[in-house]
């Protein structure tokens, strides 16, 4: 549709299809580039993931008539999902295993984004106004170029990239991160 801006769920399904090719690239890519493209995965789920968590499912939850049964679902599969990136982090990427569990974490990952997209982000778009959808797209921005900025860091000497790492601790920093772009920004909005 010309002339119709993006919205925070064009965003997630843009993220959605990122995903989905790192996935691939993470799978065919050797030694080192493989380990990057690891961390470059889990810090875009991790990015995707949190403005989910803060933002899209408590939106959903207010909103859905039948949130009981759309959010609480796709946030345990979120919890999974979290707990395989530990598993393959741990696994590290020469194991002979990890290529096999990463496979089934792209298998729940795509099938936890179809879900998304046919339960929770078509019935948001029907119901909640589209400049409001509009309005959070800064926020999702601000979580991306937040931990990208952060990771980009110098050479010898840099500080330790805060987004790489355990994939849980990559969660929490970029969840509290986003957390706190979003509170100062509604403090500058009073």
């Amino acid at each position: 549709m010309p002339g119709t801006q993006e919205d925070i769920i064009d965003g997630l399904l843009a993220q959605h299809q990122q995903i989905k090719l790192l996935f691939a690239q993470v799978a065919t890519a050797p030694g080192e580039h493989k380990q990057r493209l690891f961390q470059e995965l889990t810090r875009l789920l991790a990015v995707h993931e949190s403005v989910e968590e803060t933002i899209l499912h408590p939106l959903a939850e207010r909103e859905l008539v039948d949130a009981d049964a759309v959010v609480p679902p796709r946030i345990a599969e979120e919890r999974d999902a979290k707990q395989a990136l530990n598993r393959l982090y741990e696994l590290g990427v020469d194991s002979a295993q990890f290529d096999i569990e990463l496979a089934a974490l792209r298998d729940a990952v795509t099938a936890h984004a179809e879900a998304e997209e046919e339960l929770e982000f078509g019935q948001l778009r029907q119901i909640v106004e589209p400049e409001r959808l509009q309005r959070m797209v800064a926020t999702m921005e601000a979580a991306a170029l937040l931990s990208h900025s952060r990771s980009e860091g110098g050479g010898r000497g840099a500080p330790a990239d805060p987004f790489v790492g355990q994939p849980a601790t990559v969660f929490d920093r970029v969840r509290d991160a986003l957390r706190d772009a979003v509170q100062a920004g509604a403090g500058r909005h009073r």
